[in-house]
């Protein structure tokens, strides 16, 4: 797995955000400067890499300068680590602002916790150092637990980097009409909230997340959502429970909410709570795909665009693996050794690290 949290040594007190460069020296012109926020590599040695900055310095310990550089890194002195929170060569950048969630889903791959530390200060600076073009996830627990931090975070770093873009994962719970001004002052197209939908019926999708009314609460958010022309990328985890009902729920969006930009059908993770209820709760895809077909047939057949996350393709029918892009971070993404040979690896968003190979998908290797 790639590394997200790295042993440093800093000079400092309190944590900080700082982005690394390994710059050479440029022919004609020396060693390009820093800006305030940078530190440049100045030395290696058996001991680790030391960068140099207006603030200071900083060691790197364990790691190669070269895969790390352009990295921004939330620094922890008393710790003794930095966490990476904006790699510069991945695609796959997520800010975790909350530990908190008012939601208890069966099959959350990031348990909640009861405390809380307000980043978004740390946040601000390191999205203004991320790339030319990146988009920045927002996860939680639930982020909009924080919902005026959250909407001023966003305010502001789009006012400053035009070029950035955010996908906000959210149980939809918490948005009110008096949020209307601070939503319409969002760039929309540059802003995609990822919102949870399980089933057409209210009683499953509120067991499922473990809170009652959660289901009408959610209705009325998305009509929220659609009046102030947010984008919208409604996500369904395929569980044994809603499997069935998929059909159902293709029907229900296309009549109630097909205003959505996507409908993500997800394949469930083997992490947190989900590895717990596994056995209950997975439903192998590559065994029967019919449910899953038949609410995508009827679904694109009302013009909803449907993906497809989290499915190796060799699980998915020939007609419908052109639905499944590669949608695992490539930090815990993983390969088995039956896919070293396989002609579609290239294409493939293989597995999640945990995935448990003993007790997964049954029909793995049929790619032709």
């Amino acid at each position: 797995m790639i590394p997200l949290r790295i042993k440093v040594e800093a000079n400092a007190e309190q944590p900080f955000v700082v982005r690394l460069r390994s710059f050479e020296a440029i022919p004609g012109t020396g060693p390009r400067a820093c800006n305030p926020r940078d530190v440049c590599l100045e030395s290696v040695d058996a001991n680790g890499a030391e960068y140099v900055g207006e603030g200071g310095s900083l060691r790197i310990l364990g790691i190669d300068p070269s895969e790390i550089d352009g990295d921004v890194l939330l620094v922890n002195p008393q710790r003794g680590s930095a966490d990476r929170i904006v790699r510069s060569s991945s695609p796959h950048n997520t800010f975790l602002v909350t530990e908190r969630c008012d939601q208890l889903c069966v099959m959350c791959s990031q348990p909640p916790k009861k405390q809380h530390v307000d980043l978004f200060e740390h946040f601000t600076i390191a999205a203004m150092l991320a790339p030319e073009g990146a988009t920045i996830g927002i996860s939680g627990g639930e982020p909009t637990l924080f919902k005026a931090q959250l909407l001023g975070f966003l305010a502001r770093v789009m006012r400053a980097r035009e070029d950035l873009h955010f996908h906000v994962l959210t149980n939809g719970q918490h948005f009110e009409d008096a949020d209307r001004a601070a939503m319409l002052e969002l760039d929309r197209s540059r802003v995609v909230w990822g919102v949870p939908l399980y089933s057409a019926e209210p009683s499953i999708h509120d067991e499922i997340v473990g809170k009652p009314g959660a289901h009408g609460k959610l209705l009325s958010n998305l009509a929220f959502l659609c009046r102030v022309g947010a984008q919208v990328e409604l996500r369904t985890v395929l569980m044994r429970p809603n499997l069935d009902g998929l059909p159902k729920l293709a029907r229900f969006l296309a009549g109630a909410v097909s205003f959505i930009q996507t409908w993500a059908i997800m394949q469930l993770e083997n992490i947190g709570y989900a590895r717990q209820n596994w056995s209950r709760l997975f439903h192998d895809s590559s065994s029967d795909f019919r449910p899953i077909a038949e609410g995508i047939d009827f679904a694109r057949s009302r013009g909803i665009d449907v993906q497809l996350y989290n499915f190796p393709l060799c699980t998915v029918p020939m007609p419908y693996r052109h639905l499944a892009p590669s949608t695992i971070s490539d930090w815990k993404r993983s390969y088995m050794e039956t896919c070293q040979d396989c002609r579609l690896r290239s294409d493939c968003g293989g597995f999640f690290e945990w995935h448990p190979k003993e007790h997964g998908y049954a029909g793995l290797g049929r790619a032709a």
